[in-house]
């Protein structure tokens, strides 16, 4: 499956609400749950963003439906790149034309 990394910030209505970013985070694993994602990895971050996450989803349809909804709330802004990984990579550039 396509593999997605999204760079988070939280809004001020998030950051004003940061005791429910717990369940906010299940409500999210669910909703990618049901679009036939998964996601890979959560991380809490110091920086320039205040979340990254790594998704895998069946298409781009599927990860734009998830990440539309999440944003929906609220509570966070996003950035999100499509990501190859270091195989598709490998042949991507030994295929160049």
């Amino acid at each position: 499956m396509p593999t997605y990394i999204t760079l988070w910030d939280y809004t001020q209505h998030g950051i004003e609400n940061i005791d429910d970013s717990p369940d906010r985070l299940d409500s999210a694993i669910e909703l990618i749950d049901s679009v036939g994602g998964e996601l890979q990895a959560f991380y809490l971050t110091m920086g320039a963003h205040d979340l990254v996450t790594v998704a895998e989803f069946p298409d781009d349809d599927a990860a734009a439906k998830a990440l539309l909804r999440i944003g929906q709330s609220g509570a966070v802004s996003s950035e999100t790149m499509k990501a190859w990984p270091e195989d598709d990579y490998r042949d991507l550039v030994a295929n160049l034309p």
